[in-house]
């Protein structure tokens, strides 16, 4: 299965969904969880999807294997949250003992979002992600760095196992070091972040594989 950003997603009645935006990998273990598939025809917000709902995915088209009756109940990758208010700021609302709290959109005044009787500025905020705890939501094109600490390019799609969702192989795409895209075990990953995916061989060892082409991708099938 072929995992690539951008890649529209359909269900299995041929509505296209969206397009992947991310991929959620759990570090450890290599294995991808789920997709993040940004905003599209059929949703309002980037969702996040369970790996198990694909039924096939390659470079042209992601597929799911059910159809949801309301993908709006899928979970957003995102989700913000306004704050409570710290203590000391008291708005007069001691005789009730409610908690003020900061809101959104402006009260009486058209300029900038407001919190509290008088004060103007942007309401506080958290945000949190609707992924599992360990894992990372991956950027395509995140940096790939060598042992060496080399920027040798960009990662550019992802090869994932469908016996076990873990990540096979990965595409690096060309850089100032690579003139040409690469084809790269996962077990060759050290370490990976949101932007950054860190490699345990150097950026010379890379320089001397094959170019990935046409070839590689057929014999993976």
């Amino acid at each position: 299965m072929e995992l690539k950003e951008g890649t529209s997603v359909f269900t299995p009645s041929g509505e296209e969904v969206g397009n992947i935006k991310r991929f959620v990998i759990d570090p450890a273990t290599k294995e991808v969880t789920h997709v993040v598939v940004q905003k599209g025809w059929l949703l309002r917000e980037d969702k996040v999807v369970p790996i198990k709902m694909i039924n096939s995915a390659n470079e042209a088209r992601v597929e799911l294997d059910q159809q949801v009756e309301d993908y709006e109940l899928l979970p957003p990758f995102e989700e913000t949250h306004y704050v409570e208010a710290p203590e000391k700021e008291d708005y007069g609302q001691s005789a009730t003992r409610a908690v003020p709290v900061y809101w959104y959109p402006p009260v009486g005044y058209l300029a900038s979002p407001t919190y509290g009787p008088t004060i103007y500025n942007w309401p506080p905020v958290e945000t949190k992600l609707n992924i599992p705890e360990h894992t990372v939501p991956l950027k395509e094109g995140a940096d790939v760095i060598s042992v060496d600490e080399k920027h040798v390019g960009g990662l550019e799609r992802l090869f994932v196992s469908s016996d076990n969702d873990r990540v096979t192989h990965f595409v690096i795409s060309q850089g100032l070091l690579l003139k040409e895209r690469k084809l790269v075990p996962a077990h060759w990953v050290d370490r990976v972040e949101e932007d950054k995916v860190h490699l345990t061989v150097s950026a010379d060892l890379l320089d001397r594989l094959p170019a990935y082409d046409e070839e590689h991708e057929a014999q993976r099938e």
